[in-house]
C-alpha cells in the first residue's frame, strides 16, 4: 500500500528563492494551459492533448518564455498534465468549474521528478534547487511516487508516497460501531469516546485571538477607506499574515487530534468498523459541523482500516441509528436533537450517542 510521508524542509535563502520561482512558474503554466483549452473549446475544436501542449511550450521556451528554463523542466510538464486532468474531470462531472490559480489564494506547490529525487539522512535533492536540509529523514532505498513541494504559510514541506507493507495482525471478533457528532467527535460501541476538540481551552484561546485580530483588520479597512474603495496598508498586511498563521494552527490541532483518535480506534484490532454515511446540512449548526471535520475523520478511518486489514462498512445515511432502540428495535420518530438521553417505551434508557453506536455495530443484523 502506498502511504504519504510529509517532511518539513529547511532551505537557505537562495534555495527558498528558487522554490518560490518554481511555485510561480507552476501556477503560470497551469493558467496558460487552462486558457489554451478554453479558447480551443470556444472555437469548436477538440480537446488538446497534454503532449501537444508540451511541444508548443518547448518552442515558446526558446523565444518568448525563455525565463521558464530557470526551473526544472518537470515542473512545467507536470503543471500542463495537472491542468489537462482537471479539465477532463470537469467534463466527466467529477469536479466543479475550473478556476485560474490566484497568487494570493492558491497554496504554493510544484512537482519534483521521481527519477531526480535523491534522499540522504536529513537532506533531500530537489532538481535545480540542490540539497535541502530536512527536519527528519525520509525513508531510504525505496520507490517514491508523486513528490510534491508545498508551502503552508510558515514552512516548506515535501510530501512523497512510499510503498509500505501491510502489517499482519490478528483481529478480534469484535465489531465497532462509531457514531460521530457535535457534542463528541466520536462515540464507539466499545465505550471509547473522543471529546470535541473545539471545546478545549487551547482552541478557545486561539479562536479568541483570531476574533480580536479580525476585528482589528476590519477597523483598519474602515479607517483607511477612500470613497467606496478599501485601501490595504502595510499594517493591514501584517495583521492578515498573523490571521493566516492562526488558521494554520487551528487546522493542525484538529487534524492531529483526528489522527490520534482514528489510530486509537484501529489499534483495538476489531474485525469490522461501521460508520454512518452522514449528510449533515443544518444552517444553524453549519459552523460547528465544519469545525468537526467529519469528512477528514471518514477519510482517515477508511484508509487505516484498509492498511490494517479491517473491514470498513459505511451504513446507509437513512438508517435510523439514533432513533432506533437497540433492545427492542422500536423507532422513536419524535426524538429531537436536544434529547441527549434515549428513552424507549420498553423501558430501555441509554445515552443517545452510545445507543446509536450500538445500532451501528448491529447494522448488518438489523
Amino acid at each position: 500500500m502506498i502511504l504519504s510521508n510529509k517532511v518539513r524542509l529547511k532551505p537557505n535563502k537562495l534555495q527558498e528563492t528558487q522554490l518560490w520561482k518554481s511555485t510561480g512558474i507552476a501556477r503560470f503554466i497551469y493558467n496558460w494551459t487552462l486558457n489554451r483549452q478554453q479558447e480551443n473549446y470556444k472555437n469548436g475544436n477538440k480537446f488538446i492533448k497534454d503532449n501537444e501542449l508540451r511541444k508548443e511550450l518547448t518552442q515558446l521556451k526558446k523565444s518568448e518564455l525563455s525565463w521558464l528554463n530557470e526551473v526544472s523542466n518537470n515542473v512545467t510538464k507536470q503543471a500542463v498534465k495537472d491542468a489537462c486532468n482537471s479539465y477532463k474531470s470537469f467534463f466527466k462531472k467529477l469536479s466543479s468549474f475550473l478556476k485560474f490559480k490566484s497568487k494570493k489564494k492558491t497554496k504554493p506547490s510544484f512537482y519534483n521528478d521521481t527519477s531526480k529525487l535523491k534522499v540522504k539522512e536529513f537532506s533531500v535533492l530537489i532538481e535545480k534547487v540542490g540539497w535541502v536540509r530536512t527536519a527528519e529523514h525520509l525513508p531510504m532505498n525505496t520507490k517514491y511516487t508523486n513528490p510534491r513541494i508545498s508551502y503552508d504559510g510558515k514552512y516548506w514541506y515535501i510530501s512523497v508516497g512510499t510503498e509500505k507493507v501491510e502489517p499482519k495482525i490478528h483481529h478480534t471478533t469484535e465489531i465497532i460501531g462509531i457514531d460521530v457528532g457535535i457534542k463528541s467527535l466520536a462515540v464507539c460501541s466499545n465505550e471509547l469516546s473522543f471529546k470535541n476538540i473545539n471545546k478545549t481551552s487551547i482552541v478557545k484561546r486561539t479562536k479568541k485571538r483570531l476574533f480580536r485580530l479580525q476585528r482589528a483588520v476590519s477597523r483598519k479597512y474602515e479607517k483607511n477607506k477612500k470613497g467606496g474603495v478599501f485601501v490595504k496598508t502595510s499594517n493591514t498586511i501584517k495583521l492578515e499574515k498573523k490571521i493566516k498563521l492562526i488558521y494554520r494552527r487551528l487546522k493542525n490541532i484538529r487534524q492531529n487530534y483526528i489522527h490520534q483518535s482514528t489510530t486509537k480506534i484501529v489499534k483495538t484490532k476489531p474485525s469490522k468498523i461501521v460508520v454512518e454515511d452522514l449528510n449533515m446540512k443544518n444552517r444553524h449548526l453549519s459552523k460547528a459541523i465544519a469545525e468537526q471535520c467529519f469528512a477528514e475523520f471518514m477519510r482517515q478511518i477508511e484508509y487505516k482500516c484498509i492498511f490494517y486489514g479491517i473491514e470498513f462498512i459505511k451504513a446507509n445515511r437513512y438508517y435510523p441509528s439514533s432513533k432506533r432502540c437497540n433492545r427492542c428495535g422500536n423507532i422513536n420518530k419524535n426524538l429531537k436533537l436536544k434529547d441527549r438521553t434515549y428513552k424507549c417505551i420498553c423501558g430501555y434508557t441509554e445515552d443517545r450517542d452510545l445507543n446509536a453506536s450500538f445500532n451501528l455495530r448491529d447494522y448488518k443484523l438489523a
